[in-house]
């Protein structure tokens, strides 16, 4: 739920919304929501100063209900 629900909000924010994938892992240290994007619209997600990727982390965040849940922007460009 908390990956399609990430998956939507960073659609609407994106140029390219059909290369978003949120992918979700589980760790020892909780859920890892890993987020990938158009190279073109990764500076969209993170935002000025990181303000829209804390965003939305703090939205999923209370989302999750108590659990520990982190979001991972990728950098598509490193791999």
């Amino acid at each position: 739920m908390l990956a399609d629900t990430l998956e939507h909000l960073v659609k609407g924010i994106v140029d390219h919304p059909d290369d978003v994938v949120v992918v979700a892992q589980n760790s020892g240290r909780g859920e890892v929501l890993e987020v990938r994007v158009h190279p073109e619209d990764l500076g969209r997600v993170i935002g000025r100063g990181g303000r829209t990727a804390k965003a939305l982390r703090t939205v999923i965040s209370s989302l999750a209900d108590g659990r520990r849940v982190r979001v991972d922007v990728v950098d598509t460009d490193a791999d």
